[in-house]
């Protein structure tokens, strides 16, 4: 070996010379066999060269993953379903990235393959999310499966199966869900539950909705409701809408009553503000719910629209069950959480056997009791019942 064309550990590249080797037989093969044996010797010498050459260079690609020719092709065919053609492993990488999308959706699109730019993406800026991937898969599921079978429906194996342990870095929601929740852990809690008839709130808010839709809002839900109602009970029991200080030893009672509102998108848990509530009406509190929820769903929040946040609610009821220990998220001192409404029998008084249908909502209050007393957040509680099981009975508390 003469010398090496590149020091040790360094990236060498395809075409390019590895090392160079000096034959010494080259001059001998010319003097005993004349010109044309001397020229045959020298396209050995090169040959051998070449070989050994590309012998490394293949090798070094190989533990570099760089594709040749071949292996571009073999892994084409057997992992795209028999794509044939000019294009390559790099090709493809190459409209992966610029497709926007998750190192997981890439492999999920790699392993059921699924061309990524074929994919019309629901995420913000066209990002293909996960959800997009299962639902191609689910649509090709079901146009395999026979008509007229009896088979019992399983879950698709892209959900229900995990074919090896996988660890997943917590980002985003779900880090800063991690933090809070850590938080948390330090505040000695107090729960408080009740159950809430709301056969009038359904009653006024079906009588709303064509007036809502003439005005713009589309869809009217129980929830603002039960925001302004909030509103209305912090505003005779303050200490619900303060925050507490446990260095400082203070409890700061706020002015603008900033209800968060949790919900839940892909992305993980966030809880986007509904800003001085106190000033809104109901409709204007169901318009500026209308438009966090679109851009929670699109996962483009500001920092203001989930920022300042004195009291939460939680309507998990939407998915289901009914009572629940809601977590109050420091500094905040309270948090309410609303169960699934169920039509349930309920005796029509105290006094009578008579037996009448009720929509039944249950209501979890959860307090820091540092801050909250139980005797408190029952009186609120019940302030807030009253508003919700009467909503006529908001309109004489409005300013």
């Amino acid at each position: 070996v003469e010398r090496l064309c590149g020091e040790v550990g360094e990236m060498m590249f395809v075409g390019k010379p590895l090392l160079y080797i000096a034959v010494d037989n080259v001059a001998n093969v010319g003097g005993v066999g004349g010109g044309a044996q001397q020229h045959a010797a020298a396209e050995s010498v090169d040959e051998t060269k070449q070989q050994a050459t590309l012998h490394n260079v293949v090798d070094e690609s190989d533990r570099l993953h760089i594709p040749t020719d071949e292996s571009v092709h073999s892994n084409s065919d057997s992992h795209y379903g028999g794509r044939k053609g000019s294009e390559s492993e790099g090709e493809e990488s190459g409209i992966m990235a610029k497709v926007l999308s998750s190192p997981a959706v890439r492999k999920m699109s790699k392993d059921y393959s699924i061309d990524l730019g074929a994919v019309m993406g629901t995420g913000p800026g066209g990002r293909v999310l996960k959800a997009d991937i299962l639902n191609i898969i689910n649509a090709r599921d079901s146009k395999a499966k026979p008509t007229g079978s009896t088979t019992v429906p399983q879950v698709s194996s892209a959900l229900s199966q995990i074919e090896e342990d996988t660890v997943i870095p917590i980002r985003g929601y779900s880090r800063l869900m991690v933090k809070s929740m850590t938080t948390s852990l330090q505040v000695p809690h107090m729960v408080y539950a009740d159950e809430i008839n709301v056969n009038a709130l359904t009653v006024v808010r079906d009588s709303l909705r064509p007036l809502a839709k003439e005005m713009g809002l589309n869809k009217l839900t129980y929830l603002p409701f039960f925001v302004k109602a909030s509103s209305l009970a912090i505003t005779k029991y303050p200490v619900l809408n303060s925050t507490i200080d446990v260095e400082e030893m203070t409890l700061t009672y706020h002015q603008s009553h900033n209800v968060g509102v949790a919900v839940d998108t892909e992305r993980g848990l966030t809880v986007p503000v509904v800003k001085r509530c106190q000033d809104k009406s109901v409709l204007e509190i169901a318009e500026e719910l209308g438009r966090l929820y679109a851009l929670a769903f699109e996962g483009n929040l500001s920092e203001a629209d989930i920022s300042d946040c004195t009291f939460t609610l939680s309507n998990i009821g939407a998915i289901g069950g009914t009572y629940m220990s809601p977590v109050v998220l420091p500094p905040q001192v309270a948090v309410g959480a609303m169960g699934k409404i169920q039509r349930l029998p309920r005796f029509v008084s105290d006094t009578s056997d008579e037996v009448e249908s009720v929509r039944i909502m249950p209501i979890s209050w959860g307090g820091d009791h540092r801050a909250v007393d139980g005797a408190t957040m029952a009186r609120f509680s019940n302030l807030w019942k009253a508003y919700v099981e009467n909503p006529s009975s908001m309109m004489f508390a409005m300013r």
